[in-house]
């Protein structure tokens, strides 16, 4: 992301994924996300929402796969990418459109619940200077340090106070 603009949009989804796949394989998920602030006006006493900003995201290969199997619309999401922003001209007037290209996209946790399941396709994990790691699924205990099971304890072993 290097001299791109970075950001971090929380929205809801506006619409379904759109997962497409381009000639050479690649797969692509577009979807917009539309996010409104709210403050909290002390005169009244009360929240108010101000005005929506409705971004594009696109998300690239094996995530974008798992976006378009676990967003819907209406999700809240967490999108983390870079911000470009296209003009073009329609009916003789000119316009802008903004996009993110999507580096991360999450399901927001503040009113939702979620669980997490790694996806068993290739690893996006870079490899090392030319070298080549042991090919591992990604999500085996091996490739994972935080899948080992802890030892059961029972509260017999625990200090008295």
């Amino acid at each position: 992301m290097a001299g791109e603009t970075p950001i971090t949009v929380v929205g809801n989804v506006v619409a379904d994924p759109e997962l497409r796949f381009t000639p050479s394989g690649a797969a692509v998920a577009n979807f917009r996300i539309a996010s409104t602030p709210r403050t909290f006006d002390r005169t009244t006493n009360e929240w108010t929402d101000g005005e929506t900003l409705f971004l594009s995201v696109s998300v690239w290969r094996q995530q974008a796969e798992n976006v378009a199997a676990s967003i819907s619309r209406g999700d809240r999401v967490i999108v983390v990418g870079s911000l470009s922003q296209r003009q073009f001209e329609k009916d003789g007037e000119r316009r802008s459109s903004y996009e993110v290209k999507a580096e991360d996209v999450g399901p927001a946790l503040k009113n939702a619940t979620a669980t997490v399941t790694k996806s068993s396709a290739r690893s996006n994990a870079p490899q090392g200077y030319g070298q080549q790691a042991p090919q591992q699924p990604y999500g085996s205990p091996q490739g994972d340090p935080w899948a080992q099971q802890q030892p059961q304890r029972s509260y017999a072993d625990e200090p008295p106070f």
